[in-house]
C-alpha cells in the first residue's frame, strides 16, 4: 500500500523456523531479506539481493486481471497481455521478446490470471538495465506503438490460443463449471481468455483506454531479485520509472460471491474417449481464514497418491483411469475442484456414488493425522524448493509479488507457512463438512459426443482505420524522453560458472556424481540408468517406459500404500521415468529429510516389487492412455511422425508402446527387463544440492553400496532410411478446431560434433520466440499461438520437427508457409546479426539453466546417459562463440533436408485437405492414427 507521495523504505528480513514431522527436529527456513519502497508516482519496488548466480529476475505486476474486465469484454485483459509485446515507442514494433532472447533471459513470459497479470524475465546480471529500460517502455510509451494491425494480428493469436485450448479434451466442460459456479456478471464466469466473441470484438481504443486506466506505475509492483547493487538499481528504477506519470485511481472491486444453496448441475458433450466427472465448491479466498484448512481436507480427499479418491476408484475399484484434485485461492473466492475421468464403461453415477460416500466419511471421521502431516510437508517442500529459482513462478521475486498483490506484506512468507502448520485434524474436518456439501456443489457432466464451439468469424479488414489515434503526452515530454532511443548497452561481462560434478566411483562399478549448492536446506537425487525405450526388444514398445513406471509402484518391503505414504509423509515424490536412452529414478527433500528419502530411493530402484496386479492395472491404463490420443491431434501427430520416418525400430514407435505391444506384454518380460538394464555397472547416482562429499559418499555407500548387478551390451538402432520426397500425410479428426501441422525429417545424433553449432543455427529457423518460422507464422501472418522447430538426439540418430498448431481454415497457407522457411535456409541461412543474437542468446541463458538443484541434478545424469564429458556444460559457452557463419551455413545444407520432409496434418480432413491440395508443397496420403495406410472407397 502506498502511503503518501514521498520514497517510502522498509527493509525487512523473513526467516522462521518450523517442526519437520516425521523426524521432528527443526527446519530453519530460509531468510527473504528484502527492502521495498514506493516511487512519487506511486510505483511500488521490491527488491532482493543474492550474489549466488550472475542472475537477475525482474518481475512486474500490474493489478489487473478478469477481476477488472467489463460486460462483454471477456478476455480483454489477456488480450492486452499479449499488445504488451508488440512493441513500444522507443523499442520497436515486435521487438521486444527478441531483444530479451538475445540478451540470453530465461523464465521470459506474460501471464493472466483472474486477479493479475504478470510479466517477467530472468535476464544475466549486467543486462538488469536492459530489462528496466524494457519494462519501462512498455508501461508508459506502449500507445505510440499500438496500432489496428498489430491488434488484428494478436486478436488471431489470441484466438488461436483459445482453439488450441479447446481442441484439448475435456477443456469445453471445464468452462462450463466455471459456468455453474459464478452468475454470468461475476469476474470469474468467463474463461481468462475470454470468449471469440468478445476477443474478437476489441478495438483499438478499447485497448488504449485499458492501457490509460490500469498499466500505471501506482497500478503496479516491481520485484527484482538477484545480483545486483541496490544504490545502482535505485537510480535506475528513478532514471526509467520516475518519469511515467502516475495514473488514475484504480478502485477496488468489491464484488460479493454469491453462496451456492442448491446443487447445479450441467452435461457437456466433448470428442473425448472417455467421459469425465466434473465437481466443485466454494472455498475461503486466498489468505483468509479457513483457506488452508480447506486445502488440507481436499489434500486428504483427492490430491495425494494414497487420497481417498484416488484408493477407492483408481486402486480398489479401478472404475478411474484419473483422479485430479487442487484448490485454487483467489481473491473473490477459493474454488476446490476434482476431475475424474472414467474408464470405458464406467457410469458417471457410479463414479458420483463413491465421491460422495468417501465424502461423508472424511465429514464423520476427520481426515488421519498423518494425511494432515503429508499436506503440511508437501506444502512447505513447494514453497522452499520454489526459492531456489529467482523468477519465474514461484521463485523468489514471483513469491515478493505475490504476497504483495494478495496481503500487502512482500514478507507474508512466515504468515504463510504459520497458517498451513495451524491446521489441525479437527479444523480441516470442520472444512470438509461447512465446504464440500451436495447443496453447494458444481457438477459437470462430460460424456464423448460433438464438440460445440461458439466460434465467431473474422472482423473487417477495415475495422478500425478511420480511428484517430491520439498521443496521450504533449510534445515537450516526448521530446524530454528522446533519451529512451538509445538501447542500454549491456554491463562488464559476468563470470560464468557452470556446474562440473565431483565424482568418485563405488566398489560395486556404480558412479556417484556430486555438485554441492548450499544456498538453500534442499537436495536432489536421481538415479541415472542407461534403460531408456532405445533398449526395447523389437515387438515389445512401451515396455522400457512400463518397467520404469512399474518400478515406482512398490518394493518388496512397501506396498503401494506404504511407500506412497511414506513419500508423502516427507514433503516428496520419487518419480522414475524412461526416455529414448535412458531412465532415471529422481527425489528432491528437504535436507531434514535427506537419509529417509535416500533410503526409499535405494528401495526404489534396487528392490522394486513388480506385483502382477500393479502391472495389470498400470497396463489397463496405458491401454486406455493409447485410445485418448485420438482426442488431441498434437498426440496424433507425434505417434505417427517419427514412425514414418524411422519405422518400426525404437527411434520410430512411441515410448508409451502401441495396443497390440502393450497387451503382449508379460510380467516376466519386465523383469527382465529390469534385470537387464538396471544395475551398478550401468549407473550413476547424482547428488545435487545441500550435502557435502564426505556426506554424499556416505549416503550412496549406506544405500547403494550393495546393489548387485549386471547388464547387457550397448544397443545400436540402424540409421534411418532415406527418405523419398517431401510428401503430405493427413490423419483424420473429424471436427478438430486446429490442425496439428508437423514436419518431420531425420535429424543429428547427440554425440555428434556439430550439436552445438546446430543450435545455434536452429535458434534462427525455429529455436526462439523470434526465429523465422515463429515470426512468420504466428507474428506476421496469425496463424498460429506458437510455432517452432528442434532437433531431438540420441544416441545412434535424432529427429527433426517443426511446426505447431494452426488453425483449421488456414491449413494449407499455413503448410506452404512453414515450408517456405525451411526451404529458403539452406540458401539464406543466419546473417551476421541473427547469428549474433544466437550465440548470445545462448552462451547468456546457460547461468539461468542452473538455478534449481532439480534441473542440475537432471543435467548431470544427462551426460551419463549420453556419454558425455564432465565439464561438458562448462565447455559450452566456448562452444557457442566458436560457431561461424561458415558453419552455419555448412549445416544448413548438410542437416535441412527440404526436400525430403514427411508434413503431417493432423485435422478434419473434410476441412484441411482442398486447402493443402492448394498449397502445392508435395503429394498428399491419408494415413490412421497408428500410421497406417488408409485407401479410400471406391
Amino acid at each position: 500500500m502506498r502511503l503518501g507521495r514521498g520514497l517510502l523504505m522498509a527493509v525487512v528480513a523473513v526467516g522462521c523456523a518450523i517442526s519437520a514431522g516425521a523426524q521432528d527436529t527443526k527446519l530453519k527456513l530460509p531468510e527473504i531479506k528484502y527492502e521495498t519502497y514506493t516511487l512519487p508516482n506511486g510505483l511500488k519496488v521490491i527488491t532482493h539481493v543474492d550474489h549466488r548466480l550472475p542472475l537477475v529476475s525482474v518481475d512486474l505486476w500490474y493489478h489487473v486481471g478478469p477481476l477488472n474486465e467489463k460486460a462483454g469484454r471477456t478476455g480483454f485483459a489477456h488480450l492486452f497481455e499479449h499488445m504488451m509485446f508488440e512493441g513500444s515507442e522507443h523499442v520497436g514494433e515486435k521487438a521486444h521478446i527478441r531483444i530479451v532472447q538475445g540478451a540470453g533471459a530465461t523464465d521470459v513470459n506474460g501471464t493472466t490470471d483472474f486477479d493479475r497479470t504478470n510479466y517477467f524475465e530472468t535476464m544475466p546480471a549486467n543486462q538488469l538495465e536492459l530489462a528496466l529500460w524494457l519494462e519501462s517502455d512498455r508501461m508508459g510509451f506502449l500507445m505510440e506503438g499500438l496500432n489496428r494491425e498489430l491488434l488484428k494480428n494478436q486478436r488471431d493469436v489470441v484466438r488461436n490460443e483459445r482453439r488450441q485450448g479447446e481442441g484439448r479434451a475435456y477443456d469445453i466442460p471445464q468452462e462450463e463449471l466455471m459456468h455453474e459456479l459464478f452468475p454470468k456478471d461475476h469476474p470469474y464466469y468467463a474463461d481468462v481468455i475470454g470468449s471469440h466473441a468478445d476477443i474478437e470484438a476489441a478495438r483499438i481504443a478499447d485497448i488504449r483506454d485499458f492501457h490509460q486506466q490500469f498499466y500505471t506505475p501506482n497500478n503496479a509492483s516491481i520485484a527484482i531479485a538477484g545480483d545486483f547493487d541496490p544504490v545502482k538499481l535505485k537510480a535506475l528504477l528513478t532514471k526509467y520509472f520516475g518519469p511515467i506519470p502516475e495514473g488514475p485511481k484504480v478502485e477496488p472491486v468489491t464484488v460479493v460471491t454469491p453462496a451456492i444453496t442448491q446443487q447445479k448441475r450441467e452435461t457437456v458433450t466433448d470428442t473425448v474417449k472417455l467421459p469425465q466427472f466434473e465437481i466443485a465448491w466454494l472455498t475461503p479466498a486466498r489468505f483468509t481464514p479457513g483457506a488452508e484448512d480447506a486445502a488440507v481436507a481436499m489434500f486428504a480427499l483427492g490430491e495425494g497418491k494414497v487420497s481417498r479418491l484416488n484408493q477407492a476408484l483408481v486402486y480398489k475399484t479401478q472404475m478411474a483411469q484419473s483422479v485430479r484434485c487442487g484448490v485454487d485461492a483467489l481473491k473473490l473466492t477459493g474454488i476446490a475442484q476434482c476431475s475424474i475421468t472414467g474408464k470405458p464403461g464406467v457410469k458417471l453415477e457410479d463414479i458420483e456414488k463413491v465421491v460422495w460416500s468417501e465424502i461423508d466419511k472424511l465429514q464423520k471421521e476427520g481426515p488421519t493425522a498423518e494425511e494432515v502431516e503429508a499436506a503440511k510437508a508437501g506444502s512447505l517442500s513447494r514453497k522452499i524448493e520454489g526459492l531456489q529459482r529467482l523468477g519465474g513462478f514461484g521463485g523468489v521475486a514471483d513469491t515478493l509479488d505475490l504476497y504483495n498483490q494478495y496481503t500487502g506484506d512482500p514478507g507474508y512468507l512466515p504468515k504463510d507457512i504459520a497458517a498451513t502448520e495451524a491446521v489441525t485434524k479437527a479444523s480441516a474436518q470442520a472444512a470438509a463438512q461447512k465446504y464440500f456439501t451436495k447443496d453447494s456443489a458444481a457438477i459437470v457432466e462430460a460424456v464423448p459426443g460433438k464438440k460445440v464451439v461458439n466460434d465467431v468469424p473474422r472482423s473487417p479488414d477495415d475495422t478500425d482505420a478511420n480511428v484517430k489515434l491520439v498521443n496521450p503526452y504533449t510534445a515537450e515530454f516526448e521530446a524530454s524522453q528522446e533519451w529512451r532511443k538509445t538501447m542500454p548497452k549491456a554491463g562488464p561481462p559476468v563470470m560464468v560458472h557452470l556446474p562440473v560434478p565431483q565424482t568418485f566411483t563405488l566398489p560395486n562399478g556404480l558412479k556417484v556424481y556430486v555438485v554441492e549448492d548450499k544456498a538453500l536446506p534442499v537436495l536432489s537425487a536421481t538415479m541415472a540408468s542407461r534403460a531408456g525405450s532405445a533398449n526395447n526388444p523389437e515387438g515389445k514398445a512401451g515396455l522400457a517406459t512400463l518397467t520404469a513406471q512399474t518400478m515406482g509402484e512398490a518394493t518388496t518391503t512397501l506396498g503401494l500404500n506404504e511407500l506412497a505414504s511414506a513419500q508423502e509423509r516427507i514433503g516428496t515424490r520419487i518419480g522414475v521415468m524412461a526416455n529414448m536412452d535412458g531412465a532415471m529414478g529422481s527425489m528432491t527433500v528437504l535436507t531434514n529429510h535427506t537419509n529417509e528419502g535416500m533410503k526409499l530411493l535405494a528401495d526404489v530402484i534396487e528392490h522394486p516389487a513388480f506385483n502382477a496386479d500393479d502391472l495389470e492395472r498400470l497396463r489397463r491404463q496405458r491401454l486406455i492412455g493409447i485410445q485418448q490420443e485420438t482426442d488431441n491431434v498434437q498426440a496424433m501427430a507425434q505417434r505417427v511422425g517419427p514412425k514414418l520416418v524411422f519405422g518400426d525400430t525404437p527411434y520410430g514407435m512411441s515410448g508409451t508402446g502401441t495396443t497390440d505391444s502393450v497387451k503382449a506384454l508379460k510380467l516376466d518380460d519386465v523383469k527382465g527387463f529390469y534385470a537387464a538394464h538396471y544395475g551398478p555397472k550401468d549407473s550413476a547416482l547424482v547428488l545435487a544440492g545441500d550435502v557435502t562429499m564426505a556426506e554424499a559418499r556416505k549416503l550412496a555407500e549406506e544405500n547403494f553400496g550393495k546393489w548387485t548387478g549386471t547388464v547387457s551390451a550397448d544397443v545400436t538402432i540402424p540409421p534411418a532410411p532415406k527418405l523419398g520426397p517431401t510428401h503430405v500425410v493427413i490423419i483424420d479428426k473429424p471436427g478438430a478446431p486446429q490442425t496439428a501441422l508437423e514436419a518431420f525429417g531425420v535429424g543429428v545424433a547427440a554425440d555428434s560434433p556439430d550439436v552445438p553449432a546446430i543450435s545455434i543455427m536452429n535458434y534462427t529457423l525455429g529455436g526462439s520466440f523470434a526465429s523465422r518460422i515463429n515470426m512468420n507464422l504466428r507474428e506476421q501472418h496469425g496463424y498460429t499461438y506458437g510455432a517452432s522447430s528442434q532437433y531431438l538426439s540420441y544416441s545412434d540418430g535424432g529427429l527433426f520437427v517443426a511446426g505447431g498448431l494452426v488453425r483449421t481454415n488456414i491449413t494449407g497457407p499455413a503448410a506452404k508457409e512453414l515450408m517456405g522457411e525451411i526451404t529458403k535456409f539452406p540458401g539464406s541461412p543466419s546473417t551476421e546479426a541473427e547469428l549474433t543474437q544466437a550465440k548470445d542468446a545462448r552462451v547468456q541463458s546457460l547461468p539461468g539453466q542452473f538455478e534449481t538443484t532439480e534441473v542440475i541434478a537432471g543435467s548431470m545424469a544427462s551426460l551419463f546417459i549420453n556419454k558425455r564429458p564432465l565439464d561438458y556444460y562448462a565447455t559450452l559457452p566456448a562452444k557457442y562463440r566458436a560457431v561461424t557463419a561458415a558453419d552455419v551455413a555448412r549445416l544448413a545444407k548438410e542437416d535441412i533436408h527440404p526436400d525430403q520432409l514427411i508434413i503431417v496434418a493432423a485435422g478434419d480432413r473434410a476441412k484441411i485437405e482442398p486447402g493443402l491440395k492448394e498449397a502445392g508443397v508435395g503429394p498428399i496420403e491419408v494415413r490412421d492414427g497408428q500410421g497406417n495406410l488408409v485407401k479410400d472407397k471406391e
